[in-house]
């Protein structure tokens, strides 16, 4: 029994729309698996969001308590530096005209109380 042409054609379109709807159920299904990785995927980012947000208020903690260290260092070095113009300016330029007077009365007494210790030592 031979197959008329419409009967050809409504096989082949069947066929088609079989073919279309299998395509069809399967894509369905593929996003369906792809929107449940989705709210997976989203649950986790509003997680990390917060996460995210805790982390962000601890390190503005720190930086505020850096800043604080910072300006206590900084305090210290404006001291220190004033403490050291001040010994170089007022004590030790000063006396430095007297160095070469005292330097060798010093060595003189420094070597006269060793060769002192020595001599008990060795007595």
């Amino acid at each position: 029994m031979p197959l008329t042409l419409n009967q050809a054609l409504f096989l082949i379109i069947t066929f088609a729309f079989v073919i279309a709807v299998v395509y069809l159920i399967r894509l369905f299904a593929q996003l369906r698996k792809t929107a449940v990785e989705g709210e997976k995927a989203l649950a986790e980012f509003r997680e990390l969001a917060k996460s995210l947000n805790e982390l962000d208020l601890l390190v503005k903690a720190r930086v505020e308590d850096l800043g604080d260290t910072l300006e206590a260092a900084k305090k210290a070095a404006v001291n220190l530096s004033e403490a050291s113009f001040l010994i170089t300016s007022k004590i030790i330029r000063p006396s430095s005209k007297y160095l070469p007077l005292v330097l060798p009365v010093a060595r003189f007494i420094w070597r006269h109380l060793k060769k002192r210790k020595e001599s008990k030592n060795g007595e």
